[in-house]
């Protein structure tokens, strides 16, 4: 029971670990799969790719064990780390995107519905960090001067500042949330 206890004490070399176990194994059959068909030029991209995911893969699941870890902030660090996890999920679909590509419709599915969800979680995390430095947000906002826009959204009606201007862009993000997903599976 102490072990499971003391876990921010083993987990990062258990992931280290695992990290080198699958790259002993992931190496050698990518060296064959390329050393068998070194004509097909989606092969030598396969590999490429594959060569960048063994980088950035380890490094995106290193910050958020670091997170979970010295999970210190919670109504902060919880949307950090669902955000961390889209380097991996993009690395990875690329990745087999290229291998299978008769599956790449499908896990390009996934990834974009979890992209939206990223997207819902980058506005909670922007509007929760917002929150906790002025805790009357709305407030503080309706004192900030109205911007102009750039083309073509200076020609759109401009909104209050303030709650009204956070209703609209929580609106926006949560429209977009529900119908990125649903047009991603219509185009199936």
């Amino acid at each position: 029971m102490d072990f499971v206890a003391h876990w921010k004490n083993w987990i990062r070399p258990l992931a280290l670990m695992i990290y080198f176990i699958l790259m002993m194994i992931a190496i050698p059959l990518c060296v064959v799969e390329v050393s068998n068909k070194t004509q097909e030029k989606h092969i030598k991209a396969w590999f490429t790719g594959g060569v960048f995911v063994l980088m950035t893969v380890p490094i995106s699941v290193y910050e958020i064990i670091l997170h979970v870890i010295n999970y210190t902030q919670p109504n902060l660090q919880k949307y950090i780390i669902r955000i961390l996890w889209m380097v991996p999920i993009y690395a990875l679909n690329a990745w087999f995107g290229l291998r299978f590509s008769v599956a790449a419709i499908y896990l390009d599915t996934i990834r974009e519905c979890y992209e939206a969800y990223v997207i819902y979680n980058f506005m909670a995390y922007l509007l929760s960090f917002l929150w906790t430095v002025h805790p009357q947000l709305e407030i503080a906002l309706s004192k900030t001067k109205q911007q102009k826009h750039i083309f073509p959204f200076c020609c759109l009606p401009v909104w209050p500042m303030g709650s009204k201007m956070l209703q609209n862009a929580k609106h926006g993000v949560l429209q977009y949330t529900v119908v990125r997903p649903i047009t991603t599976f219509i185009a199936l």
